[in-house]
């Protein structure tokens, strides 16, 4: 016989395959509930840094009274 005409399939290891499938699937809950609650740590630290520049500019612009506190 020939391969791919009319022979047997493939053997497969139907362990294997349900734990790949279980896999996939954990992946994408995970990947939708990132996208439902979470924030990238990227950009966490991304508008943390950006808050503490805006905060440390408008502090430089800040005119002082002259009084010792």
């Amino acid at each position: 016989m020939t391969a791919g005409l009319g022979g047997m399939g493939e053997i497969v290891n139907l362990r294997t395959v349900r734990k790949r499938i279980r896999r996939q699937q954990e992946t994408d809950a995970a990947a939708m509930q990132r996208l439902q609650h979470g924030v990238p740590k990227a950009e966490q630290s991304f508008s943390r840094a950006q808050e503490k520049l805006a905060r440390r500019k408008h502090d430089q612009h800040r005119i002082e009274s002259g009084e010792a506190k």
